[in-house]
C-alpha cells in the first residue's frame, strides 16, 4: 500500500492523504473470457502459443477445426507443448511423444501403454467467437455463469469491421485512461488539427464507467479518414451534437459515436490482455466497426485511407501510454496528479474490479 496526496473529491479540492493500492500494480482480474488470439493464427492441425499474465497456454486446433486450450507445459519434461503435433483431436508432446485430448488428460504414452497413463495438464475453458478465440483463465467453474462480451456491431451486416492490435508495453490501466479521456485531443494536432473535447456528463454504475462527449474542431481541416465516419461539412463533418461514448465495462472497453439524428456511425469494441506477470505489457484485441454509407462500394475503395488514419492515431497513443509507464517504472510509484473526475471514477474501478491484493504474511 502507498500513501499519495490525491484529491479527496470534496467540494474545494483540498489534498487528502489517502492510503490507496498503487493502480499499477493492480494486476487483471481472471474470472473473465479474455481473448488471446485472433483465429486466423491458430491454422487447422496446427497449435499457437500464447501467454495471459505470464501463464503460458496453447491453442489448439484439431483436425476437425476446434479449438481447445491446455497449459502451454507437457506434465513430464515440461516442454511447451506448442512444439508438438496435432494428432487427430489430440496434441502430441514433441518429445517423448505424450498425447493430451482437448480436456488436459493425458490419453497415452507410447512405451508405457493406455494402463498406466500418469496426470494430464490443466485444461482451460475456450470459445471461438467472431474470428477471436476466447479463454477464461480464471476459476473454470464461473466460465459457464459469466457471458462473453458483447462485441458490437461487428456482426451487422450494415458495418464494415477492421480487427487491430498489438503489443504496448504498458499496464493495461494505462490503456483505459487514455481513451476515456478525450481532453488528449492535442496529443493528435497533426493527425486531426485542433479539435476541442466537452464532456457532457458520466454515469457510473456496478462494474461500469461511462462518459459524453462532444467536439469542435478549432484549428485545420479535417482528415480523410475521419471523412469517413463523419462525412464532410461546415465543422469538419461533426454537427457538435454528434456525441462519442466512451465507456469501460470491466475488463472490456468500447466507444461509439452517434451522429445528432442518433445513427451509430462507429462502434469500437476493445480489450487490453496483459502478457507477462508483472503486468507491464499487453496485446490490444480491437474490432472498429464502420456504418456502411448509401453508396454501395464506396467504404471498400477508401478503406486503406481508414487504415492509414487510424494507424497514425494508435501510434500516437501508444508511445504516449508507453511513456507514461517508463515515468512510473523510474519513480517508483504512482505520482499522476488527476483533475478530471471521470478518470478518477475509472481508477477507482479498475483498483475495485482487479484481482484482489494477496494476503501479507501474518
Amino acid at each position: 500500500m502507498h500513501a499519495v496526496p490525491l484529491l479527496d473529491g470534496s467540494a474545494n479540492g483540498s489534498p487528502a492523504e489517502v492510503p490507496i493500492r498503487d493502480l499499477r500494480r493492480v494486476t487483471i482480474h481472471p474470472d473473465y473470457w479474455y481473448p488471446l488470439a485472433w483465429s486466423r493464427e491458430v491454422k487447422r492441425g496446427k497449435a499457437h502459443g500464447v501467454r495471459f499474465a505470464g501463464e503460458p497456454i496453447v491453442l489448439v486446433r484439431t483436425e476437425s477445426g476446434a479449438v481447445f486450450a491446455l497449459e502451454d507445459r507437457c506434465a513430464h519434461r515440461q516442454v511447451p507443448l506448442h512444439a508438438g503435433v496435432v494428432d487427430g483431436e489430440s496434441i502430441r508432446c514433441c518429445y517423448h511423444g505424450w498425447t493430451y485430448d482437448c480436456t488436459g488428460r493425458c490419453i497415452d504414452v507410447p512405451y508405457l501403454g493406455r494402463e498406466r497413463l500418469p496426470n494430464g495438464v490443466r485444461s482451460y475453458p475456450c470459445r471461438e467467437v467472431e474470428g477471436l478465440i476466447f479463454v477464461f483463465p480464471g476459476s473454470a467453474v464461473l466460465a459457464d455463469e459469466t457471458p462473453l462480451p458483447d462485441l458490437g456491431s461487428v456482426a451487422n451486416k450494415a458495418y464494415k469491421t477492421r480487427r487491430f492490435g498489438r503489443e504496448v508495453k504498458c499496464h493495461y490501466s494505462f490503456m483505459h485512461e487514455n481513451l476515456m479521456d478525450m481532453n488528449h485531443q492535442f496529443l493528435h494536432r497533426r493527425q486531426m488539427g485542433q479539435m476541442r473535447a466537452r464532456s457532457l456528463g458520466r454515469r457510473r454504475g456496478e462494474g461500469w464507467v461511462e462518459v459524453d462527449y462532444t467536439f469542435s474542431r478549432e484549428e485545420g481541416k479535417q482528415p480523410v479518414g475521419e471523412a469517413l465516419v463523419f462525412g464532410g461539412g461546415k465543422n469538419g463533418g461533426q454537427s457538435g451534437k454528434d456525441v462519442m461514448t466512451v465507456r469501460t465495462c470491466y475488463p472490456y472497453q468500447t466507444l461509439q459515436i452517434r451522429t445528432s439524428e442518433g445513427t451509430l456511425v462507429m462502434d469500437l469494441w476493445i480489450v487490453y490482455v496483459p502478457l507477462d506477470a508483472a503486468q507491464r505489457t499487453n496485446r490490444t484485441f480491437g474490432l472498429l466497426s464502420i456504418k456502411k454509407p448509401g453508396i454501395p462500394g464506396v467504404l471498400n475503395l477508401a478503406w486503406p485511407l481508414l487504415v492509414w488514419f487510424t494507424e497514425r492515431i494508435f501510434k500516437e497513443d501508444r508511445w504516449i501510454v508507453e511513456a507514461e509507464q517508463e515515468a512510473h517504472d523510474k519513480q517508483g510509484a504512482d505520482w499522476n496528479h488527476e483533475v478530471f473526475p471521470v478518470i478518477n471514477e475509472l481508477r477507482d474501478l479498475l483498483r475495485e474490479c482487479g484481482e484482489p491484493e494477496a494476503p501479507g504474511p501474518a
